[in-house]
Order: structure tokens, then sequence, then C-alpha cells
């Protein structure tokens, strides 16, 4: 039997206008707000539930959605206040549009939305989570829908303003949580269909990797038209669907129309181990992102801020640290994509010392050999004229001078300027006067070179065994594919610089096709059943040079 509705309270500055929601802990209650003008939902705790360890909640939930409150795909809240019978209350963005619970009753979502939402979601959650914050109670009836027609995450922790909205079957729990403060006890929130498996001990301890489950299991439901574990014509209450979560028993996806990439994603989110599922919910949002490129749907930007997270520092000694000092805080940043490190590839054969960056304007550096004894360094900035005395003289290097520094070992190959160039050219001019001379002395020459021993370069770069200016990128890595109507190819630029680009051109027979110009590590080819195979380049702009070729093939 469901509870009685309690009184709005009265709140200065804010004009009653109807009920929105009720939940186990709260109504939520619409108001015209006087100045500035515009409509608030108010959350109101209810009076039963005036203890110390709700009251506490409560104001955990208030400070929680203050600090992810900038995000676009979160809640907002603009005030937490005790009202004049004593009851705590949150004025909250109101969402006007429908929740996903009532979305997915009245009609489950095409792909294309579901994909939307599941990227603009999972960077709310990630969001969340670079704070330090778990909502545990992620589902379609605790999405909202804003003005703009955007998802709304809300309820980090008390109760749902819509749970009037949500499935029969569906309970929402408070389990007893292990962690204790100032003598009350945690909670955590449970909602039985969308909730993975761990929520079930007797002391349950969710992590990230729970919130991303629940974040499946709901893309699930929008999708289907019904929970991941239920069985239509089946028994599904509480005991039926938490077994079949414990066992892993998703119920298979009805739609013919959701590509095999996709429900492949959802079933590794709602994996029964954590450990198989996406570790972060950044990755997951990129796995979503990928069947979106499948597709050839415009791909949903993962809005993930820098977050600056106060965390205490440790000072050298106690006697060190005084009330006055400044302490710097390190900042954490949620990085798109974090490249592997990489061994330099060459050695340089002159040490450089490091100098700041932002200190070094664009240069050319030319070395010629010089007078015996030495080695002639000039350096030209782009765009002016090398003055007098530009030039500088240095003495040969020494057995010590040719180990590099960690310094260099440390600095991007191609940026490296060495004299390797200069003795090679030298060498070569030694011995083509050489072999000058003893053409002469004998009076024949000796054949060119036929065209099969001619090297011939990859495209786009110079030819092969010749000098081409600037050292060469990297060649791009792991280059990996998935298919479904298209193969998607993807790769990895293990030492990206700005301005980079990539080549690729189809395989047939080993021989690469017409190249295109890409500027992200992702190309898409038709797939017609047989074997597809690309070959890749990286390009650097800055100097127009290639890297060595990388190659793909789906299957594998």
């Amino acid at each position: 039997m469901q509870r009685r509705t309690s009184e709005p309270p009265a709140l200065a500055g804010y004009q009653y206008v109807r009920l929105l929601g009720s939940g186990g802990f709260a109504d939520v209650f619409l108001y015209d707000q006087s100045f500035p003008k515009r409509r608030v939902a108010v959350k109101v705790l209810l009076l039963d539930e005036l203890t110390k360890e709700s009251r506490d909640s409560f104001a955990a939930e208030a400070n929680v959605m203050a600090q992810l409150s900038a995000h676009p795909y979160i809640v907002t809240i603009f005030q937490a206040a005790v009202a004049q019978d004593d009851r705590p209350y949150l004025v909250m963005e109101y969402c006007s549009g429908p929740s996903l619970a009532e979305q997915y009753k009245r009609q489950p979502l095409s792909v294309v939305q579901t994909l939307e939402v599941g990227v603009r979601l999972a960077s709310a959650i990630a969001t969340a989570h670079a704070a330090g914050i778990l909502h545990r109670d992620i589902k379609p009836a605790n999405v909202l829908t804003n003005q703009f027609g955007w998802p709304a995450l809300t309820d980090f922790g008390i109760a749902s303003t819509v749970d009037e909205l949500a499935p029969t079957m569906t309970t929402t729990s408070r389990a007893a949580g292990t962690a204790s403060t100032a003598g009350g006890t945690a909670s955590v929130g449970m909602s039985i269909p969308w909730s993975p498996p761990e929520m079930f001990d007797d002391f349950p301890k969710p992590d990230s990797r729970s919130d991303v489950f629940s974040l499946a299991a709901t893309l699930y439901t929008v999708l289907a038209g019904h929970t991941p574990f239920e069985i239509p014509g089946r028994s599904n209450g509480s005991v039926d669907l938490i077994g079949r979560i414990a066992r892993g028993a998703i119920t298979p996806m009805p739609r013919a129309d959701v590509p095999a990439s996709l429900v492949a994603i959802l079933q590794k989110g709602m994996a029964s181990d954590p450990s198989d599922r996406y570790s972060t919910a950044i990755e997951f949002g990129r796995a979503l992102q990928r069947v979106e490129v499948e597709l050839a749907y415009p791909q949903t930007p993962l809005d993930v801020p820098d977050l600056a997270i106060d965390r205490p520092e440790r000072s050298a000694s106690p006697d060190e640290a005084s009330a006055d000092e400044t302490r710097a805080r390190a900042i954490p940043t949620v990085r798109a994509q974090t490249a592997p490190p990489v061994a330099p590839s060459r050695t340089p054969a002159e040490i450089i010392p490091p100098q700041p960056v932002a200190s070094l304007p664009q240069e050319t550096v030319v070395r010629t050999a010089g007078e015996p004894g030495g080695v002639v360094e000039q350096t030209q900035l782009r765009g002016q004229s090398v003055p007098e005395g530009a030039t500088v003289r240095r003495a040969p290097a020494t057995p010590e001078q040719d180990a590099p520094s960690p310094a260099d070992l440390h600095r991007p190959p191609r940026r490296r300027r060495t004299v390797v160039i200069s003795v090679i050219v030298a060498a070569v001019l030694v011995a083509v006067v050489i072999a000058a001379s003893a053409i002469l002395a004998n009076g024949a020459g000796h054949p060119t070179a036929s065209p099969s021993q001619t090297s011939v370069g990859v495209p786009g770069g110079p030819p092969a065994g010749e000098d081409s200016g600037p050292a060469k990128p990297d060649k791009p890595t792991g280059v990996l594919a998935s298919s479904g109507k298209s193969v998607v190819f993807s790769w990895v630029n293990p030492r990206p610089a700005k301005g980079d680009e990539y080549q690729w051109a189809p395989l047939a027979a080993g021989t690469p096709g017409t190249t295109t110009t890409v500027k992200s590590s992702m190309a898409t080819v038709p797939y017609t059943g047989a074997m597809v195979c690309i070959r890749v380049w990286t390009v650097d702009t800055g100097d127009s040079s290639i890297s060595d070729p990388n190659d793909g093939c789906y299957p594998g």
C-alpha cells in the first residue's frame, strides 16, 4: 500500500505548484521561485525519517550534488536548508522531460538514442568517480530529461524522485554497509533489477565497476523494453532476479536491429565477475563510441573535465609545517587515452642540454664539416636571417660525450639534432671521390643499379636509401579491428605529436590501394565477409615526414 504524501512545506520566496514524485524517504514537489524567476524541484525529507543518520545522509547528498552540479548531465542543486517545520529540503533543477523509466515503457529507445544517452551518462558517472563518488543506484527512474532533451542523472544516495515510475517488480532497499561514521552506519542504495551481484553480499563493497554494471543494465532496459534478467512470461520476483544476476543469466536481446557489437559491450558491462567488466566508465563510454563509428552515426563526446580534488599533503617533518604555508595539491586528470611508454628508437650522438620548452623558438639547425678538429654548427630561427656571429665551433666529441644522458633518452626521437647526418654525408663524398678516381684511372665505368635493385619508399614519403632530413615519426602500433556491417580499424600512436595525421590504404594481395588521410586513429572499411586488411602510416605534418607502415587484418 502506497503511503500518504506529506504536506509541501511553506518556503520563503517559493510558491507550491504540485507534487512531482514520492520515494521511501522523501517527497519531491514543484515550486515557482520568485527571484530569480524559474521552476524548481524541491526534495523534502519525511518527518518519520528525521533521525541523525537520515539528516547526515541528506546533508551528504546535498554536498555530493553540489560538487557535481557543473556537469551538463547531472541534476544541478541550487540550495539546501531546513524548513520551518524542521524538515530538511533540497532545491534542485527542474527536469521537465520524462525519465528513462517513462520513455522505455512507452516505447523502447532506438539504437542511436541509446548510444547517445549511454556515452553522456558514462561521462557523468566518470566525473563522479574522479571526485571519489559512487552513485550506487543507477537505473532508468534516476535518469531524468532536462529542457534541452539531455539526460540528467539524479538521486545520489537518498531516494528516487520518480519511484512511482519504476517497474512493479523493482524494490529499493537499504542494506547495512560496513563503514561507520560518527556512530552511524552508512547505507547503500540497491534497486535489484539493475544491481550487480556484489551488492547482494552480507557486506557489499561496491566500486566503480558496480556503477558500470548498473549503467549497462540501464541501457539494456531502454533497448529491450524490460530489465536484463527479466524473462517475459516467467516469475520475476526478487529471489528469481537475484539468482539470475548471480549466475549472469542475461536474457537474450529481443531486437534484431541492435548490432552484435553493442550487445557484446552490454554483456561485458554486466559480467558477474567485476574483473571481467570494463574497469572504468570512460572505457565503457569509449566502447559505445566505437559502435557509433561502426554504424556511421555522429560520435557523442565524452564530457569529462579535469577535477581538482583536495588531498592532505604530508610535510617532510612536523617542524617544517606551519599554519601559513601554501601547499600544492596534485590535480588528477581523466585522460581520454594514455599512450604506452616506448623506448627511444635512436641514440643521440651529441648531448644538447635540456632547455625549457617555452624558451625555444622555432629553429633550423644546419651542421657541416668544418676545419680539421671541429664541426661548425649554425642555428637559424625560422623567418629570420642568420646574423654574423651566429656560427659557433665545437670540439670533437669524446667517448664520454658520446654516451647519452637520461635527459636525451626521454627526448622524442624526431626532435633530436645530431651530427650523424654530416658524418654520413662526408663519408659518402669521400667514397664518391675515390670511386670517380678509380673510374678515370681504368677508363671504364660500372653499370648502374637495375630497377630490381632500386629501393622504393612508402607512399607519401621519400625514396628509401635517401636522407629525408627530419627523423621519421614512429609507426602506428596495435592495429585492431571489429566488425558489423563494416570493419572498424583502430591503432595507437606510440609517441603522438601535435599535428600528427595518418594515412591508410586497403591491402589486396599485399599491395596497398588508394591512400586516405585522417586525423583520428580510426578507419572504417566495408565488410563483405572475406578477410579485410589495411596498411597505416603516421604523418608528421610539421616536417612532412612519414613513418614505417603497419598492417592490420580482420579476421586477424
